[in-house]
């Protein structure tokens, strides 16, 4: 058994050194679609986080008649946390309200004159409300406009945020959707190249695997090299993409801090490495073995 898998290897490796520049081209093809997979991946988290953190910066804030009491609105907050759609409740009673207004406006003396002036608070009360997924903000703005709420509710804000909500939740639709196609016509050109490399190879043997038929060799004998060789097209082209990738995410990673300050790329990867190689590896032996079974099963009729 060792002796075979030692000749599937040699062979496997004197088929990479024979098809030289044929195997630098389909290792080329490789590692650009494994740089642009870890990309792809390294965007899906970077839109994670992107999205979080505009999904913590949209709510609805529901906002009570100043005839309300607070007993009325805190029995409101606690039948909306008992929902399943509702990430968090956040009470705002009138003097914080006040509190708050106070110090957005401390520097304009005509607002704080007028505060002064009308000797009482104006600003109701009100929750945030904020949702699991944005798109069950409609959902949420349905159930505070029945008709049992109606009396103590005076506005609902979610007019006001309808159009940014309905925004991202397209936005990160049209991003899950566009990444797995790119996702799939990366592999499906990967698979491809590494497919035709793996068939020109047996084209171009087909003599020898005849012989070796004729003098009795073994099925395994006479794939295993072809696979074995795919398995190295993944594994030198999983390395590869990783050691071209980390400078390339590390140089990125400032200007996106830029845009995202949750977002911190170079620790990310640094904190993943192993399992982002990996992974790079795993895609890279996966698609080298998936190409020669193709290749193998089409054009070596065993």
């Amino acid at each position: 058994m060792i002796t075979l898998i030692f000749r599937i290897i040699k062979y496997a490796f004197l088929g990479f050194i024979r098809n030289f520049w044929l195997s630098s081209a389909t290792l080329a093809i490789m590692i650009l679609a494994l740089i642009a997979i870890q990309g792809l991946l390294i965007f899906g988290t970077i839109t994670k986080t992107a999205v979080t953190s505009l999904q913590d910066k949209i709510d609805i804030s529901v906002y009570f008649k100043t005839t309300t009491t607070e007993e009325d609105i805190l029995k409101v907050k606690q039948a909306l946390e008992s929902l399943g759609e509702i990430k968090t409740v956040e009470y705002v009673s009138r003097e914080d309200a006040l509190l708050q207004f106070k110090a957005t406006h401390k520097e304009d003396p005509t607002i704080s004159q007028a505060l002064e002036e009308l000797g009482e608070n104006p600003l109701s009360a009100s929750l945030n409300i904020k949702a699991k997924n944005p798109k069950e903000y409609p959902a949420i703005a349905a159930y505070l406009n029945n008709e049992s709420l109606v009396p103590f509710i005076d506005k609902v804000s979610y007019s006001q945020n309808q159009l940014v909500i309905e925004r991202l939740t397209k936005i990160i639709d049209t991003v899950k959707g566009g990444g797995l196609i790119l996702t799939f016509i990366l592999v499906a050109i990967a698979v491809l190249v590494a497919f035709s490399t793996i068939r020109l190879a047996i084209y171009s043997n087909r003599e020898a695997i005849g012989i070796m038929r004729l003098v009795g060799a073994s099925n395994n004998l006479i794939r295993g090299p072809y696979i074995a060789e795919g398995i190295m097209f993944g594994i030198v082209a999983g390395l590869i993409s990783v050691l071209i990738f980390l400078p390339l995410a590390s140089f990125v990673a400032p200007y996106i801090k830029v845009f995202i300050p949750e977002m911190d790329l170079s620790s990310y990867l640094l904190m993943n490495f192993w399992s982002h190689l990996g992974i790079q590896l795993g895609i890279g032996i996966f698609l080298g073995v998936i190409s020669g079974l193709i290749a193998i099963r089409r054009y070596l009729k065993i």
